[in-house]
């Protein structure tokens, strides 16, 4: 009687859980930080907090391949003393393999002048007030080597990205800089070219992306709740779109400040501000659809959690639809900001969570991570794995706002299941907090600088500006691994590729189980990254129509992005990948 008691009691409390759930899909919603009212149709699914996973004991299933085993926890090496300025801004240039570091005028000093014969800033025309300090720097990612270069206007807190030959685009940034765009090609010889009314809107802390024909469109930022597209090169533009999700969203503490933007697989934008997405069409300029509110929190600046558009994968013969993903990882509480400016310093958030967003009902499915983190930044690695680096376990972005760093990354890994695709890797002992950056380079190593919390370049402080500069090695570099690490064969690759056309890639590999399940051609697009936004970061898995056997490893035929939309015209990174192991970088430009 007793059992049957039992039985029915189980099942009728099921019952009434299914039911609760179907009603009340987060019945604790409402006491959520950050909770405001918004309907979230029923679209959250949360997991259980996962366990920091300290090592792998087998391999890992990628696309049928079996990924080799490593408990190998990454390393940490020292490259610079001195990246010359605090290195608020990153993007690594193509062909010539140097890194753009830039920070802010505002500052009037940094740690390398401008050399002899170069310009100084004029700061004030009346006074003739000048600096002659450099706030621009271009990186030898192998020397360490830094050439100094000048900007005129305030490059604080700017948007970017790269044009179809290379060029960086700058925007926005402070003062007599939030309207300007700015040019410098990629070349060890170029110098800044830049047009101080070329946006019709002040832009200060605006996201750039990158759309399929390769223009831009910059929105957001301080006091400015629209988006507009930046012109051609010396022109200037005057139309501007009003955006309803910035104004919905904005804030007493402006969380939704440097948005989320990803180019969605149909031509699309994916926008997220504060907490909340849409899909806006840059050829209508309407809202294509709404997505679930995602709860718990603010995701962008200043409450500043993290995001990418996760790995696309193709095929010889891709689907329709091709699908596409974007995660979100921590960020702070709604009032974050306001308490740090009473010096409470809230735990960050934990949480990470992904949603397809062109599935016929999107909704975002939520793990936790092994800390909380605020001020991170995302890398995605060359082989599809997502590095979280830098920040803080507690308070939020601002001057001080921010406390308890976060020592050790972590690496997730999105084709793993739920329950193993955290990872907590090796610590670095330099606090990377406030205005830190993080950018993969063609050698599988993550470059990591700045952190500088403070108004100027401050050393006695409890953070000081941060002129160091470490590269930090992922566990697909384990030296174990080494025997198993392919090379792109110089001269064995196109240097362009067209849409959806087929081309060879020539691998040197010391294993003679190469297949097309075990043996990849990855492309990914590098990142303009600042304030824990990674702007244009894209990685293509790509389709691969045959792998043969040829002297000393493989020639590997794959298949170019089928558009646009896919992947934007311009420079990417082409990795082999072999069971989880990437190759050095190469350079090659989609036309």
């Amino acid at each position: 009687m007793r059992a049957s008691t039992r039985v029915i009691w189980t099942v009728s409390v099921l019952m009434l859980a299914a039911v609760s759930e179907a009603i009340f899909p987060l019945p604790f919603l409402p006491f959520l930080p950050g909770f405001n009212g918004f309907r979230d149709n029923g679209a959250v699914k949360v997991a259980k907090p996962q366990p920091v996973a300290r090592g792998v004991k087998g391999g890992r299933k990628r696309g049928g391949a079996i990924d080799a085993p490593t408990n190998w926890p990454g390393k940490w090496e020292l490259f610079s003393q001195n990246s010359g300025v605090s290195a608020m801004h990153a993007i690594l240039m193509p062909v010539i393999n140097k890194v753009q570091f830039y920070d802010a005028t505002i500052w009037r000093i940094s740690k390398i002048k401008l050399p002899p014969g170069v310009p100084c800033h004029v700061v004030n025309a009346k006074t003739n007030k000048i600096d002659c300090w450099a706030h621009s720097v271009l990186l030898d990612i192998n020397t360490a080597a830094i050439k100094p270069l000048a900007l005129q206007t305030d490059t604080w807190c700017s948007s970017g990205g790269l044009t179809i030959n290379g060029t960086l685009v700058s925007t926005g940034g402070y003062g007599g800089g939030a309207n300007t765009a700015r040019y410098l090609a990629s070349c060890d010889n170029c110098v800044w070219h830049e047009y101080p009314q070329a946006l019709a809107a002040k832009r200060w802390y605006s996201t750039q992306a990158t759309l399929p024909d390769g223009n831009f469109l910059v929105i957001g930022g301080r006091d400015a709740l629209n988006y507009e597209y930046i012109p051609a090169e010396g022109q200037n533009n005057k139309k501007l779109y009003d955006s309803l999700l910035l104004k919905q969203t904005d804030d007493p503490e402006e969380n939704n400040l440097y948005p989320f933007v990803w180019l969605n697989t149909d031509g699309n934008l994916f926008v997220f501000a504060n907490n909340r997405s849409i899909l806006l069409s840059p050829k209508t300029n309407k809202v294509i659809r709404e997505f679930p509110q995602l709860p718990g929190g603010a995701r962008n600046y200043p409450g500043s959690g993290s995001s990418a558009l996760l790995p696309i994968h193709l095929y010889v013969k891709n689907p329709k639809v091709i699908p596409a993903e974007v995660l979100v990882c921590g960020g702070s509480k709604q009032d974050a900001y306001y308490r740090a400016g009473k010096k409470v310093f809230e735990p960050a958030l934990q949480d990470c969570a992904r949603i397809r967003i062109n599935s016929a009902k999107p909704r975002w499915k939520t793990e936790m991570m092994p800390t909380p983190r605020v001020m991170s930044d995302t890398v995605i690695l060359p082989n599809g794995d997502v590095l979280l680096v830098n920040g803080a376990k507690r308070g939020c972005s601002g001057w001080g706002y921010g406390k308890d760093p976060a020592f050790a990354p972590i690496l997730y890994k999105p084709r793993a299941k739920i329950g193993k695709r955290f990872k907590e890797l090796a610590a670095t002992t330099i606090p990377r907090m406030y205005h830190s950056t993080a950018i993969i380079l063609p050698d599988g190593k993550v470059l990591v600088g700045g952190s500088n919390t403070n108004d100027g370049y401050k050393y006695n402080v409890e953070f000081p500006t941060e002129l160091r500069l470490e590269k930090f090695s992922p566990p697909y570099l384990d030296p174990a691994l080494a025997n198993l690490r392919p090379k792109i064969v110089a001269n064995g690759f196109p240097k362009q590729i067209r849409y959806g056309q087929f081309f060879n890639v020539k691998v040197d590999l010391k294993q003679k189980d190469g297949t097309k399940e075990n043996l990849k051609i990855h492309m990914l697009a590098p990142a303009f990254t600042t304030h824990s936004i990674s702007m244009n970061m894209r990685m293509l898995l790509l389709g691969i129509n045959g792998v043969n056997a040829a002297a000393g490893g493989y020639n590997v035929q794959a298949v170019a992005p089928p558009n646009g939309n896919i992947a934007p015209p311009g420079y990417y990174l082409i990795f082999a990948v072999y069971k989880g192991v990437p190759s050095v970088g190469e350079w090659i430009q989609v036309v």
